[in-house]
C-alpha cells in the first residue's frame, strides 16, 4: 500500500510583497517529499481557506511580513472554524514579536517560526506535528 505525502499550502496573506521567505519554505517542504501549494501574493484568508478546502490539505503555512499577523491569523482561524475543518495544523512564520505568541497559540496556531528558523528545523517540525495521512 501506498503512503500518501503531506499536504501543506503555503500562503502569503494581506498586502505585503515579500515572498522570498515563503517560497524558501515551500521548496524545502516540497524537497523533502511534501506535496507544497504556494497561493502567491496577496491572497485573503477566505482565498487561503478555499485552497485549504479544496487541495484537501494536512497543514497550512502562512508568513506574514507586515505586521497584521494577528488580524490575519485570527481571520483565518475564524474561517477553518465556521467550515469545520478542524484536522488542518495552521503554522506560521515571519516577524512576529515574542508577546503575540501565546496569542497566537490560544487562536490555534500551532507554531511560529521567527527569522533565524532554518528549513530543516520546519521540515522536522511538520513532520512530526503533520503526521502522515491515513
Amino acid at each position: 500500500m501506498a503512503t500518501e505525502r503531506i499536504r501543506v499550502v503555503i500562503a502569503k496573506p494581506g498586502l505585503d510583497g515579500h515572498d522570498r521567505g515563503a517560497k524558501v519554505v515551500a521548496r524545502a517542504l516540497r524537497d523533502a517529499g511534501m506535496e507544497v501549494v504556494y497561493t502567491g501574493l496577496h491572497q485573503t484568508p477566505e482565498q487561503i481557506v478555499e485552497t485549504v478546502v479544496q487541495e484537501d490539505a494536512d497543514a497550512v503555512g502562512l508568513s506574514v511580513l507586515s505586521g497584521a499577523h494577528m488580524t490575519l491569523f485570527a481571520r483565518l482561524s475564524e474561517l477553518l472554524r465556521e467550515r469545520e475543518v478542524d484536522d488542518v495544523v495552521v503554522f506560521g512564520g515571519g516577524i512576529i514579536p515574542d508577546d503575540d505568541l501565546p496569542e497566537l497559540q490560544r487562536l490555534g496556531v500551532a507554531r511560529v517560526f521567527t527569522p533565524g528558523a532554518t528549513t530543516e528545523e520546519i521540515v522536522s517540525w511538520v513532520r512530526e506535528h503533520v503526521g502522515t495521512p491515513v
